[in-house]
């Protein structure tokens, strides 16, 4: 739907976990509100909506284009984040701030519990007759996000864990052994997927083993396959998801973890090494000839260098910055509401389109890695390879003897 435009002020909030450009996003978002009359104050709330309510919020109308640009370089959220995850008092709440700032222009960046809180609070004022125009901008480093081809974010993690990846196993190659990475992704195995980015299958590159959410995991095939390898190549390096759980659903890594949760209820995968290390314990057991010696095994958890480390991909910047003008520019434009979504317009060469959805195609829905991207129960195909080079940027050549 769409309406002329009306005066009041925005707000921009940053939600979940920081990324390496997920200030683009907020830049883009001021940058596309910059000019008309009708829109007065930018805030930036602090934290999230809960700077909102707690009127912590920030004028950014009138910060200069330089720090806008340095701010827009620097990963992890500028104004902060929050793992708040607002049910309808709490978005009652939002609008009540809202209105008391004569706040019309609502963008928030985030993931899929960001976008069903636009939902919500968009919802709220289209009840109480307060127009409104809320505005979700996408960001998360799991790439879960449906109607998106990819997620601002997700890029720039890939390219750190498909770099990461290659030094292993490199390391991997010279002092042989089983190595095995835990990586971000609690349902969606697009990070994990993505240790793949410079594999070399001729050479027998690793990662050897691939192990995402989106398929069932078993620790009996897990350790043949594992064995498999080892007795192949001497070697073997493994990729697998924070979030990989059994047939019955049930996650690998909650059932090592006990105790620890988040603010939503959900075992802090990502904050502990069990999982890997669980893993290593049950592989130096089982692969131990009797009266033999273990083989050499070792675990790292990837864990939160994956979100912010400052080598993010130039395509990731740029995309994360449109898709925050673009939100602005909907809003301006007289749409009342939507979130931003990056699609693939063509492949070769790679160019994007940034298109407005619904906001309820996207609230708490999640997106998998598709079936073409897949290769049996414990890899990767080619074709996700090719799909994710054109995201992460130049990559550097590896040379071997």
């Amino acid at each position: 739907m769409t309406s002329p435009l009306i005066k009041g002020n925005a707000v921009i909030a940053q939600s979940g976990g920081p990324t390496a450009v997920i200030n683009q996003s907020i830049v883009g978002v001021v940058e596309g509100l910059r000019g008309p009359d009708e829109i007065g104050k930018i805030f930036g709330s602090r934290h999230g909506v809960r700077g909102l309510i707690e009127d912590n919020l920030v004028d950014l109308s009138a910060i200069d284009q330089t720090t806008l640009d340095r701010v827009a370089n620097t990963p992890s959220a500028a104004l902060g984040s929050t793992r708040d995850k607002p049910d309808a008092d709490y978005c009652a709440r939002i609008l009540e701030a809202c209105q008391k700032h004569d706040i019309r222009y609502f963008f928030y960046t985030g993931g899929n519990d960001s976008s069903d809180t636009c939902r919500i609070v968009n919802e709220l004022s289209n009840e109480a007759s307060y127009e409104l125009r809320c505005f979700h901008v996408p960001k998360t480093i799991d790439n879960d996000l449906v109607e998106n081809d990819h997620t601002p974010g997700f890029p720039s993690a890939a390219r750190y864990t498909g770099l990461m990846f290659m030094g292993d196993q490199l390391d991997n190659r010279a002092i042989p052994g089983i190595k095995i990475n835990v990586v971000m992704g609690r349902h969606a195995g697009f990070l994990t997927a993505a240790s793949a980015l410079m594999r070399d299958r001729s050479n027998e590159d690793g990662p050897h083993l691939i192990y995402i959410p989106e398929t069932a995991f078993d620790l009996d095939a897990f350790v043949t396959d594992v064995e498999r390898i080892y007795t192949s190549l001497g070697r073997c390096q493994i990729a697998i998801s924070e979030g990989v759980q059994d047939a019955s659903g049930e996650s690998i890594g909650a059932r090592l973890i006990k105790g620890e949760a988040d603010a939503h209820g959900n075992a802090q995968l990502s904050g502990s090494g069990a999982l890997g290390d669980q893993l290593a314990t049950l592989l130096k057991e089982k692969l131990t000839p009797k009266g033999g010696k273990a083989p050499r095994v070792r675990a790292d958890t990837l864990g939160y260098p994956q979100r912010c480390y400052p080598d993010a991909s130039p395509v990731d910047q740029a995309e994360a910055r449109i898709s925050g003008r673009r939100a602005a520019e909907a809003a301006r434009s007289g749409d009342i509401d939507g979130s931003i979504a990056i699609q693939r317009a063509s492949d070769n060469p790679y160019q994007p389109k940034f298109v407005r959805v619904p906001l309820e195609a996207v609230a708490a829905k999640t997106r998998y890695l598709p079936e073409e991207h897949k290769q049996g129960d414990n890899d990767v195909s080619d074709a996700f390879v090719e799909w994710l080079k054109p995201l992460v940027g130049p990559l550097p050549e590896i040379g071997r003897l």
